[in-house]
C-alpha cells in the first residue's frame, strides 16, 4: 500500500527513534523502520517529532488589537479589561475575524493545532460570539477550537450576563465559563460559581472558570469550584486558570486547599506571561509574580498545563502563538529546571494540555489523528531551550506549515562555516 505520508527516522518525546506512517488523517503505525513507499516522505533524522501543541486559554476575540482604542498606560488586568470593554462595541464582526484568523495563520505555523478561547458575552449584541463561530467553522480542518462563554463583566455584575452566557451557549458554544472574583461581592462570587456549575451539568458541558486572578489571598474561590465540582460530579470536566491568589496565600490554608482541588478533579491552566506581567503592579518590593504554584499541584496530583492567554491585545502588548514561549517562561517562574520538571513543562503544552481539553484521539500512537511537529531540535529541554523552527507541521495527515532551519553561516577563520545550536540529548 502506498502511504500518504511517511515521517522517517525522527526523534519522539520519550527518546525512542521512529518512522510514523500515515493514511489519510490517522497515524497508521509507528516501529523503528517502515520499508514502504509514501506520497511524500520527511526526513526527520535527529529531528524531535512532538504532537501538536495545544493552548487551554486564550482570547481569540481580543487578538492582535493591542493599542486600539489606545494602549494600556498601567499595565494592569483592571485597565485592560476597561479598554476591552470599549473595544468590544467599536470592532466590527468583519475586523475580529480578520484579527482572530490571522492569529491563527501563526498558530498554524508554531505547530499550535488545538486552542481554548475564553469569547466574552457580556455585550447584548454578542458580536464577540458570533465571530468567534465563524472562525471555528473556517478553521476546523486545521485547528480545533474550542470555544468557552466568558462573562467579562460577572455573570451578575452585568446587567444581561446571566442571559447573555445562555444566548452564547445557546448559539454553539461549548464551555462554561465565569469570573467570580469580578462580582460585587464575595458572596456573589461563590453564588455565581454555583450557578454556573448548575448550568454546565443540566447541559453536560465542561466547565473553565477565569478564578482568583488577583493578589488578595482572600480571594479564594476556588475551594467553592471544588466543592461544587464534587457535588455535581462535574470531576474531569472544570478547570481553574490563573489561580493567582494562590502565590499570595497563607501556606497553612494552601496544605488545605490542594488536596481539595485534586480530590474534586480539578485542572489548573496558568498563564505564566500574562500572570507575571499584570500581578503585583501594586507592590514596590519585594515585589510579587503572582504565578500560582505549579510544582505543589503537580506533586498533589492536580493536572497543570501551561495557557498563552494573551497576544498583541489590550492586557499584552507581546507574543507569538508559541507555546514554547510560555512553557520557557513558566519554568523560569516556577523554577522547575530539573532535567525532570525541564521535560514537564514540554508535556504541559502538549499532553497535559490535551488531556485537560479532553482530546481523545490525539498523540503519536497507532490510531490518532495525525497531527504532528517536526523541530528543529534534539529534545524536549533543547526545544525548550532553542525554542526552535517547526521544520514541518502536519494537521490531520496534511503538511500545512514548513520553515528552514535555524543554522547560521559563520565567516570566522579556523572554524566551521556554519553552527547549529541544538544540544544532545539530557
Amino acid at each position: 500500500m502506498m502511504l500518504d505520508l511517511l515521517v522517517r527516522g525522527g526523534t519522539l518525546p520519550d527518546g525512542r527513534v521512529a518512522d510514523i506512517a500515515i493514511q489519510g488523517d490517522r497515524i497508521v503505525e509507528i516501529a523503528p523502520r517502515i520499508e514502504a513507499e509514501a506520497v511524500r516522505v520527511i526526513e526527520a533524522a535527529g529531528d524531535l517529532v512532538s504532537p501538536p501543541f495545544v493552548d487551554p486559554h486564550f482570547h481569540l476575540d481580543a487578538t492582535l488589537s493591542y493599542g486600539l482604542p489606545r494602549v494600556n498606560a498601567s499595565g494592569t488586568l483592571l485597565e485592560g479589561i476597561s479598554l476591552w470593554g470599549e473595544l468590544r462595541d467599536l470592532a466590527t464582526v468583519e475586523e475580529m475575524v480578520a484579527r482572530a484568523l490571522a492569529y491563527c495563520d501563526w498558530a498554524a505555523s508554531m505547530g499550535l493545532l488545538a486552542i481554548r478561547s475564553h469569547v466574552d458575552t457580556t455585550p447584548d449584541h454578542l458580536n464577540t460570539v458570533a465571530a468567534m463561530l465563524e472562525v471555528r467553522e473556517k478553521v476546523k480542518d486545521y485547528i480545533d477550537l474550542q470555544l468557552v462563554a466568558f462573562p467579562q463583566d460577572g455573570l451578575y455584575r452585568a446587567p444581561n450576563g446571566r442571559a447573555n452566557l445562555l444566548r452564547a451557549l445557546d448559539m454553539g458554544v461549548g464551555v462554561v465559563g465565569g469570573i467570580p472574583h469580578f462580582e460585587r461581592t464575595m458572596a456573589a462570587g461563590a453564588e455565581s460559581l454555583r450557578d454556573l456549575c448548575e448550568i454546565a451539568a443540566a447541559r453536560g458541558l465542561c466547565v473553565d472558570i477565569h478564578c482568583d486572578e488577583t493578589d488578595d489571598p482572600m480571594s479564594r474561590h476556588i475551594e467553592t469550584l471544588a466543592a461544587e465540582t464534587l457535588r455535581l460530579g462535574l470531576g474531569g470536566r472544570v478547570v481553574g486558570s490563573h489561580l493567582t491568589s494562590m502565590h499570595s496565600m497563607d501556606n497553612y490554608y494552601v496544605s488545605k486547599l490542594l488536596p481539595l482541588i485534586a480530590e474534586a478533579g480539578i485542572a489548573a491552566v496558568p498563564n505564566p506571561l500574562i500572570n507575571i506581567v499584570l500581578q503585583g503592579r501594586h507592590d514596590s518590593f519585594p515585589k510579587r509574580r503572582g504565578l500560582t504554584r505549579v510544582r505543589e499541584m503537580q506533586a498533589a496530583g492536580i493536572a497543570v498545563g501551561w495557557g498563552q492567554d494573551c497576544v498583541l491585545d489590550p492586557w499584552y502588548s507581546l507574543g507569538t502563538a508559541d507555546m514554547l514561549d510560555v512553557a520557557f517562561m513558566g519554568m523560569h517562574v516556577a523554577q522547575m529546571t530539573h532535567p525532570e520538571e525541564m521535560a514537564r513543562c514540554f508535556t504541559m503544552v502538549t499532553e497535559t494540555n490535551a488531556a485537560i481539553l479532553g482530546l481523545g484521539d490525539y498523540g503519536l500512537r497507532k490510531g490518532a489523528l495525525a497531527s504532528l511537529v517536526v523541530l528543529d531540535a534534539a529534545t524536549p529541554v533543547d526545544a525548550l531551550r532553542l525554542r526552535p523552527a517547526r521544520l514541518a507541521v502536519v494537521s490531520k495527515g496534511r503538511v500545512i506549515a514548513e520553515s528552514a532551519r535555524g543554522d547560521a553561516a559563520l565567516a570566522l577563520p579556523g572554524r566551521p562555516a556554519s553552527v547549529r545550536r541544538r544540544a544532545p540529548r539530557l
